[in-house]
């Protein structure tokens, strides 16, 4: 195709390839990925406390303190935002209890719909927490395996794995408080813009595409930071399988210099070989739960 031509040639830093996506129109592949369901009277609660004269380490990757469990893949149901909420309480988990346990984004999709959530058509971070929070629990992904289709609500509290106290949210579009969240807190959940067709055909290298805008559709999980030759990126654990063939316990670091527009450039330099980690646009908004300092075990 031109656009590999043109990067062969040094005017794309990445390149694309044909996936199970590819015979699909934008509105057909949005019909599968656009899932994020930002609440029609949303008002943010910015609780988070920066501390701006704090010296922050050069990077962050909190695979690397056991805080990030496999990547899922949610399939064709909608239920990005509750992999993404899961994926920042299991973090937090690991953290308060020396325990990482996979929890279960089935739960949230069959019994937060009363939050405004819609289960595999869509829903939001903070409900999911907000459920948690009034249920007191959730499951584990081991006795609520995730099935990617609405159900019957079947939580059972004999198999509550994790319990959420508050959760906390971040100015908007501010790349320097994301990063101190990021470095003291743990992984944070992101909403993204990935609604190109320059997404979803991305194979490799260092994706930027100028039309990103801040309309989010998608939720993703930062589960870290970097630096690599003087340009700044963030790590990403998404839960939607761009490419067919790819493993899917992999990760993908994405590469992102958020501006007053909020693009990004995310890109796969570190050894890990694409996956179902995804390069994203950061864009919207930014939070994390925090857990109660004693979780209900399995």
């Amino acid at each position: 195709m031109l656009h590999n031509l043109e990067h062969s040639m040094g005017m794309h830093s990445y390149d694309l390839g044909m996936n199970h996506l590819g015979d699909m129109t934008s509105e057909e592949v949005m019909s599968l990925m656009s899932s994020l369901r930002v609440p029609s009277q949303w008002q943010r609660n910015i609780t988070y406390k920066s501390n701006p004269n704090q010296m922050l380490p050069d990077s962050v990757d909190w695979r690397e303190k056991g805080c990030v469990t496999e990547v899922k893949y949610q399939g064709s149901c909608g239920s990005c935002w509750a992999f993404s909420a899961v994926g920042a309480l299991e973090a937090q988990l690991k953290l308060k209890t020396g325990k990482l346990v996979s929890l279960s984004a089935q739960n949230l999709v069959d019994c937060s719909e009363k939050y405004g959530n819609k289960g595999c058509n869509g829903g939001f971070m903070t409900e999911a927490f907000q459920y948690i929070i009034d249920n007191k629990g959730i499951d584990s992904e081991a006795s609520y395996p995730y099935k990617a289709t609405d159900q019957k609500c079947q939580y059972d509290s004999k198999y509550r794995a994790a319990t959420c106290s508050k959760y906390t949210e971040l100015p908007y579009g501010r790349e320097d408080v994301l990063k101190e969240a990021v470095a003291n807190k743990g992984p944070v959940c992101v909403g993204v813009d990935a609604s190109h067709p320059s997404f979803f055909l991305y194979r490799s290298g260092v994706y930027y595409d100028p039309a990103c805008t801040q309309k989010v559709n998608h939720g993703v999980l930062v589960i870290g930071y970097g630096d690599l030759n003087g340009k700044e990126y963030w790590l990403v654990k998404n839960s939607s399988k761009l490419f067919t063939g790819w493993p899917q316990t992999s990760f993908l670091s994405s590469f992102s210099t958020i501006t007053l527009k909020i693009s990004g450039f995310p890109f796969n330099h570190i050894s890990y070989t694409p996956g179902t980690l995804g390069i994203f646009s950061i864009s919207c908004f930014y939070l994390y739960p925090r857990a109660l300092n004693e979780f209900c075990l399995v």
